[in-house]
C-alpha cells in the first residue's frame, strides 16, 4: 500500500545520481504548491564549498555525517525534498526524512544512469575508490527499496510523466 499524501507532508525523492530527483522535484513542487529543497545544493551552500571539494578534502566519513547532519536539521513541512543519492547509508537521516512524508524512488536502469552522467569525477558522488557505477548502483538499490514508500520506473517516461505518476500514486 502506497503512503498517502497529507496535506503539510513533504515528498521526499531519493535514487541514483542521475536519474532527475532535481529536475523532477522543481516541477514537482510546482505541481504541488510546494517549496523545493535540493539537500546537496542546501549542503554546499552551508559548507560553503562543492560537494566533490568536501569529499576531496575531508574524505567519503566525514562527508556522510556532514551529509546527515544537514539532513537531521531539516525542520520544514509542505516541500519537495530531492536528495543526495548517498542519503540513504544514513538510517538516522533516512527515518527523519519519512517522519515528515512519503519517500518516493525515482528508478532508472543501470544503461541509462550512465549516459547521463559524464561529470562523475567531479560531480561529488559518495563512491568508494576503485568502485564503478555499476557497483554503487548494485550496493544501493537494496537501500533505495528499504526505504522507499514507493518506486517510479522512470525508464521511457518524460519529467513530466514523472512527476504526474508521482502525484498519481501518492494521492495528489
Amino acid at each position: 500500500m502506497t503512503r498517502r499524501l497529507q496535506p503539510d507532508d513533504n515528498i521526499v525523492l531519493i535514487g541514483m545520481p542521475g536519474v532527475g530527483k532535481s529536475t523532477a522535484g522543481v516541477l514537482l513542487a510546482k505541481a504541488t504548491g510546494r517549496e523545493f529543497i535540493d539537500t546537496d545544493v542546501a549542503m554546499q551552500v552551508r559548507c560553503g564549498r562543492r560537494l566533490q571539494e568536501i569529499i576531496d578534502a575531508d574524505g567519503l566519513d566525514v562527508f556522510r555525517r556532514i551529509e546527515q547532519a544537514r539532513i537531521l536539521e531539516l525542520d520544514c513541512r509542505r516541500h519537495v525534498i530531492a536528495t543526495g543519492g548517498s542519503v540513504v547509508y544514513s538510517a538516522a537521516a533516512m527515518a527523519h526524512l519519512k517522519a515528515g512524508g512519503p519517500v518516493v524512488h525515482l528508478d532508472l536502469p543501470l544503461e541509462r544512469i550512465i549516459e547521463r552522467i559524464e561529470d562523475l569525477d567531479v560531480r561529488g558522488v559518495v563512491m568508494e575508490p576503485g568502485l564503478t557505477l555499476a557497483d554503487l548502483h548494485r550496493q544501493r538499490h537494496g537501500l533505495y527499496q528499504r526505504y522507499a514508500d514507493l518506486t517510479i520506473p522512470c525508464d521511457d517516461l518524460t519529467q513530466d510523466q514523472v512527476v504526474a505518476e508521482v502525484m498519481r500514486r501518492i494521492g495528489c
